[in-house]
């Protein structure tokens, strides 16, 4: 299945808010095995909402909304919906009730002006809001499943995990497994060569790459209709990367890089001692972050001119005038320095 996510908002379209949403959305949907075939940003205009929805539901197999919902005249999600349903909006007492309910416990009186977010789509559905005044709704254009959730982050998240998830899992009827493994010291194409023909797009488990910061991930996801031959797949998979790889992968995921450092420090009772200069004092912080570093952390310099380089660890300034403070031939010298 194919999904569609679309985000509604003027402040998105002219830059001045970032869409969160979809992006969160996306890696929610993977972990089904729903990939989304496209994001669309979408202006608070009634007509174009409207044909936007028929077109998505016409292109994907599931078309998810976020924004639009509120209270006011430019939230024109709702009545768009009902343009591209060609049907009417009508009054849902439930979710009227319950507005008026998170009123009350907020102290306040439900401004009228809010009786506008219980009305919902003739043949929808309503979806509840747990943390919110904004319910959403579920629908079908032309028998293409629709969930419409608010653009409040923290709302339309609750609001998937609760309602959407749920739904969504009953409809895929398929166990998806996942994995990643970090890697450092390599680049992204050295690892997609090493990896080789683990990387088709015709494979099941699929495995792919993405890099942050200098690392690079391996992400692999297996799908299948049982738990067992999912993570046999995925084990299968998981092991041959780490052949393939070798010591290049430093841990899976939530391990961070300076945890498996330090991890390797104690484990060779080697000690460490850091002479820094750009990064001033980054990567002291990031060792003695971890509980424990004083058995492997000794200390460190912090020379950011080079007048301190000099002074402090004795550098030889022909070497800084020849390659330049920030060079390999400068970074060498710092580091005998530092062993001295």
């Amino acid at each position: 299945m194919k999904a569609a996510i679309i985000a509604v908002g003027d402040e998105l379209v002219l830059g001045q808010t970032l869409d969160s949403n979809s992006a969160w959305l996306s890696a929610r949907l993977a972990e089904l095995g729903i990939m989304t075939a496209f994001h669309k940003t979408v202006a608070d205009d009634e007509q174009v909402c409207a044909e936007v929805f028929r077109e998505s539901a016409e292109l994907a197999g599931l078309v998810i909304v976020t924004g639009g919902l509120g209270p006011t005249d430019d939230d024109i999600t709702r009545h768009a919906l009902a343009r591209a349903m060609g049907v009417s909006l009508v009054l849902d007492e439930v979710s009227l009730a319950r507005i008026s309910e998170f009123f009350k416990g907020i102290g306040r009186e439900m401004p009228a002006q809010n009786i506008v977010q219980a009305m919902c789509p003739e043949c929808a559905k309503p979806i509840e809001n747990s943390c919110g005044t904004a319910p959403g709704i579920y629908a079908e254009i032309s028998g293409t499943p629709v969930y419409v959730m608010p653009g409040v982050p923290h709302e339309m998240r609750a609001m998937y995990e609760r309602s959407v998830l749920p739904s969504l899992r009953a409809r895929s009827g398929r166990v998806i497994l996942t994995r990643r493994l970090d890697t450092f010291g390599a680049g992204e194409s050295t690892v997609a060569e090493k990896l080789g023909s683990l990387m088709g797009r015709d494979k099941m488990p699929l495995v792919g790459t993405t890099v942050e910061r200098g690392i690079v991930s391996v992400r692999i996801r297996s799908e299948s209709e049982t738990f067992d031959n999912a993570l046999e797949m995925l084990e299968r998979v998981v092991a041959e990367v780490n052949m393939r790889l070798g010591d290049l992968v430093f841990g899976e995921e939530g391990v961070l890089l300076q945890e498996s450092v330090a991890e390797l420090l104690k484990k060779t009772n080697f000690t460490v001692v850091t002479v820094e200069s750009c990064t001033g004092g980054l990567l002291s912080k990031k060792l003695t972050d971890i509980p424990g570093s004083s058995s492997y952390f000794l200390g460190g310099w912090v020379v950011y001119s080079n007048e301190l380089k000099e002074k402090l660890l004795g550098i030889d300034p022909s070497i800084i005038k020849e390659f330049g403070a920030v060079s390999r031939e400068t970074a060498l010298a710092m580091a005998e320095r530092g062993l001295e």
